[in-house]
């Protein structure tokens, strides 16, 4: 039996959110209908990305048709996607005056192509409303399928992003209906489909991997054309949820970002708190 962890260390605790400008977002969320990950992940960051004009969006409903151990959203049959969408988090886009606007979503298998057209429809009304605003596309697998991420790649965001979570050994674990390998040929098809886009990913840490198994990832994505990475503590969303095997600390993280650097990537946001879509990480 594995023994419990201590209590999270200092590093991991930070203040909730508040103030104006969080109040202020999360009416207008409310009001236009939106879910983002900054809450319903329970980011530490919430307060910081908020303040600096920046948020994750949740596109096409609550339920996934996958059921990913480390993940809080629930697993079954989806609804349809809303057409109105779109233009809902275009306009609230613009009504917060966001810098950048991150978009993802649960995973849809159920859909032909897995919600492709969505993204690309979102992607068209924010340059139509929020003109000002990059736009960073975290997406799903789309089940390997080339034509549902051509979809999106035309779309043309500012950055595309798909997170490998985990290191291939713990997928059966970790990602229950992932292949390690399709996203990894998903990024390399990205980046060879259009060249200038800027390619992204993020690996989470604490579910029991080795830094050498850690370090092969790193090269993986490299090869694969990604030039930005975050590397951060996995904390589960509940208690229910597939607890993690360490807290790492800060000097291992540092650590892990020597290594991504000297790989060659561009960009390396790599610490306890830091999560895939942290503002820090986007274009000034």
């Amino acid at each position: 039996m594995t023994p419990p962890l201590p209590p999270r260390p200092d590093w991991l605790k930070v203040r909730a959110p508040a103030g104006k400008r969080v109040e202020e977002v999360s009416a207008t969320l409310a009001r236009h209908g939106l879910r983002t990950v900054c809450r319903e992940a329970r980011c530490p960051n919430v307060g910081e990305c908020w303040g600096a004009g920046a948020a994750t969006v949740i596109l096409l409903g609550d339920v996934c048709t996958r059921g990913c151990a480390f993940c809080g959203v629930t697993a079954g049959a989806p609804a349809p996607p809303d057409p109105a969408e779109p233009d809902r988090v275009a306009n609230a886009a613009a009504e917060l005056r966001w810098r950048h606007v991150v978009v993802t979503s649960v995973t849809r298998d159920d859909l032909r192509d897995g919600g492709a057209a969505h993204f690309a429809n979102v992607v068209r009304a924010l340059r139509r409303e929020a003109p000002a605003a990059t736009v960073e596309l975290l997406v799903p697998d789309f089940a390997g399928d080339p034509a549902a991420l051509r979809c999106v790649v035309e779309a043309a965001p500012d950055i595309l992003a798909h997170n490998v979570e985990t290191v291939p050994r713990l997928y059966p674990v970790v990602r229950k209906g992932a292949e390690y390998g399709r996203s990894i040929n998903l990024l390399r098809r990205a980046a060879a489909m259009r060249p200038s886009l800027s390619i992204k990913s993020g690996i989470m840490v604490g579910f029991g991997e080795t830094e050498g198994e850690v370090t092969a990832v790193f090269r993986d994505l490299f090869s694969a054309g990604c030039r930005s990475i975050t590397v951060g503590q996995y904390l589960p969303p509940s208690r229910d949820r597939l607890p993690p095997s360490e807290y790492v600390s800060p000097e291992r993280f540092d650590l892990l970002a020597e290594a991504a650097r000297a790989i060659g990537f561009d960009r390396v946001m790599s610490g306890p708190l830091v999560r895939s879509s942290y503002y820090p990480q986007c274009p000034a």
